[in-house]
């Protein structure tokens, strides 16, 4: 009996640890969802340029790609838990200086900074997560985690809304978001070490991408789609005439469909294991892809919309599950950190490409760039699990 109640006392503890690492990281996404729309009207009020504000937007992810290489030897030199809490408060510490400063110039250097700190957030928050799910209910539980990151992302616009841009009201929410987010993983911490001592080598980004090349594919194809459709569905939408009001909220079905559906899809992991789950939810993708132009004009777009914002992330949800099936310690660090780099790789090359094919034939180039990036994904996986049936 004791035993039993040491075991059940422990679980407590293990999902004590994960609904704090869940809610400090929904406290990180709301800070970082209100730093875009924030910084851009603040530069569009001092009569910046679109091309200046665009420069200084891909700050961000110019920082997150450039740190993505160094997340697995910073856990190993200072731990995860000390890396995590001192990047939340540098990430605090950064909205304090763009506050003080009101400086453009220098925002570019700070959110290149910021883009810096916010990677081993990222990973180690989605590393923790994996870790501290039980197999069993790691979809659900990756699901959950998607969800409440999405929500909280969703809700630093919102909360644009409530304070305005002016003065101090703005930078306290950002500031207290990655405060609490701090706070929270150091009262946690406890249960969040062991993968950066396991004494496993951390593996390189070559080598981890020899090992699941077409997982990092489908993170690839996830972030291009994802940040494609956000960015280009309203421009989608006035192709074929619908009113200013109507293309904001192609954008909002997008991303409720995103939120309300990663549960369900973690469940269907569960059931059916990550791998194919990659596949169906690419394939769903697809499939709504084709029937963009087909319903635009139509009612029935919205259930598209819906449909298309849960699969199209889905795919990077699955493809997490997978990631923490296969791997533990230090080659879940070295994945999840290829995870962040091959998602800024497809944030970057997605939108542009299929703006441009859209200039080139007009708005079906959309679905046409979505259909081709997972219809590539579908085939590689097909190949990759043929070889390993065969061998």
């Amino acid at each position: 009996m004791v035993a039993t109640g040491s075991s059940e006392g422990e679980a407590g503890t293990q999902w004590a640890a994960l609904a704090g690492v869940t809610a400090a990281l929904a406290m990180f996404g709301a800070a970082q969802g209100l730093s875009s729309p924030l910084f851009t009207l603040l530069m569009q009020k001092q009569g910046m340029s679109p091309a200046l504000i665009g420069l200084s937007a891909a700050m961000m992810p110019v920082g997150l790609i450039l740190s993505a290489s160094f997340v697995p030897a910073a856990v190993r030199l200072v731990g995860a838990r000390n890396l995590a809490v001192g990047c939340s408060l540098i990430g605090a510490m950064c909205f304090l200086a763009i506050f003080c400063l009101q400086d453009w110039v220098a925002w570019y250097v700070i959110r290149f900074i910021i883009g810096i700190v916010i990677n081993p957030l990222y990973v180690l928050g989605e590393v923790w997560a994996l870790s501290l799910a039980p197999p069993s209910r790691r979809g659900r539980v990756m699901g959950v985690f998607n969800t409440l990151m999405g929500a909280g992302y969703a809700a630093g616009p919102f909360t644009l809304t409530l304070v305005g841009i002016e003065g101090w009201a703005p930078f306290s929410v950002g500031i207290g978001g990655f405060v609490l987010c701090a706070v929270i993983l150091r009262l946690v911490s406890s249960k969040l070490a062991g993968f950066e001592d396991d004494g496993q080598p951390a593996g390189s980004f070559v080598g981890f991408a020899r090992l699941a090349p077409a997982l990092l594919l489908a993170v690839l194809v996830s972030a291009a789609v994802q940040q494609s459709t956000y960015a280009l569905v309203p421009v989608f939408g006035a192709g074929y005439g619908l009113p200013e009001a109507v293309l904001a909220a192609l954008v909002m079905s997008l991303s409720l469909g995103n939120i309300l559906l990663q549960i369900p899809l973690g469940l269907l992991a569960e059931r059916f294991g990550g791998r194919p789950m990659i596949l169906a939810c690419a394939v769903a993708t697809t499939v709504c892809a084709v029937l963009l132009p087909l319903l635009i004009t139509t009612p029935l777009i919205w259930g598209v919309l819906l449909v298309m914002g849960a699969v199209g992330y889905g795919v990077y949800t699955m493809a997490l599950v997978e990631l923490g099936s296969r791997f533990r310690g230090s080659l879940l660090v070295t994945g999840n950190a290829a995870f962040a780099l091959l998602w800024g790789v497809g944030g970057i090359v997605g939108p542009p490409g299929a703006g441009l094919l859209m200039q080139a034939i007009g708005p079906v180039g959309l679905p046409t760039v979505i259909i081709g990036l997972d219809a590539l994904l579908v085939a590689f996986a097909l190949y990759r699990s043929a070889n390993r049936g065969g061998s």
